[in-house]
């Protein structure tokens, strides 16, 4: 096999309004008794998700916070891949107005337009913290810290390299973990700008894209897919 793991995104990719359908979960267990990893790769805390997603034990890991949070749902076990904020940048938030405001393990995360207030406040108090879009979302995290770098743990927790794994996400928030990935999928319903940069576009929306991507890889490993990638990486091998 060349593709050893699938990492998806929640919200947009594998959900639809933040609930996942039977067909979807039923085509993660097919995924994995073929011998692949399922990695959930979300924005979202662990909490939320768990209560959302009652089925996450079907993954493998879980990469929680937009890439700050490690969880292996057959161990229970949390690793934080990142510092929290000082606990002065929530409260310096909400005195400016920043609500609602929500505070992860390491992730605080509001909504447009607090974003100008967000910046503003992360200069004032001279933090190194960066803000990072998803759909509306604004969340707010240490420097470094995003889907690719929590996915990068992941896959060393698995032993696993990145060219084992191919992606799918939606969102602002994907680019980096199509990136990291030796393959990058959009589903349809994804923003233009991540559609324009993945390696494959998915026809079905949401989880319907997902499930697509599922039987691709079931059927011959996206063999057509793995063609293109190979003739590109000839093309700039030929150019260099």
């Amino acid at each position: 096999m060349r593709y050893l793991a699938l990492a998806t995104d929640y919200d947009g990719t594998l959900a639809h309004d933040g609930r996942v359908m039977l067909d979807m979960v039923n085509a993660i267990q097919r995924l994995k008794e073929s011998g692949r990893k399922a990695i959930l790769v979300t924005g979202r805390q662990l909490s939320e998700l768990q209560e959302a997603f009652p089925e996450y034990a079907i993954f493998d890991l879980i990469v929680a916070e937009n890439g700050a949070l490690l969880f292996d749902p057959a161990t229970k076990k949390e690793t934080l891949l990142a510092h929290a904020p000082p606990p002065k940048l929530a409260e310096e938030l909400r005195r400016r107005g920043t609500l609602p405001l929500a505070e992860g393990r390491v992730i605080l995360a509001t909504w447009q337009p607090h974003e100008t207030v967000v910046f503003e406040t992360i200069r004032d108090l001279g933090l190194e913290m960066q803000i990072i879009f998803n759909k509306g979302a604004v969340m707010i995290l240490p420097s470094g810290v995003n889907k690719a770098s929590g996915l990068a743990a992941a896959l060393e927790t698995l032993g696993l390299s990145p060219h084992n794994v191919i992606a799918v996400g939606d969102a602002e928030n994907d680019h980096a973990l199509l990136q990291l990935a030796e393959a990058g999928v959009a589903v349809s319903n994804s923003l233009p700008a991540l559609k324009e940069n993945a390696d494959l576009v998915t026809k079905g929306d949401h989880g319907y894209g997902v499930i697509e991507l599922i039987e691709g890889l079931l059927k011959d490993d996206l063999g057509d897919l793995a063609k293109k990638l190979d003739r590109h990486d000839l093309e700039i091998g030929n150019r260099r």
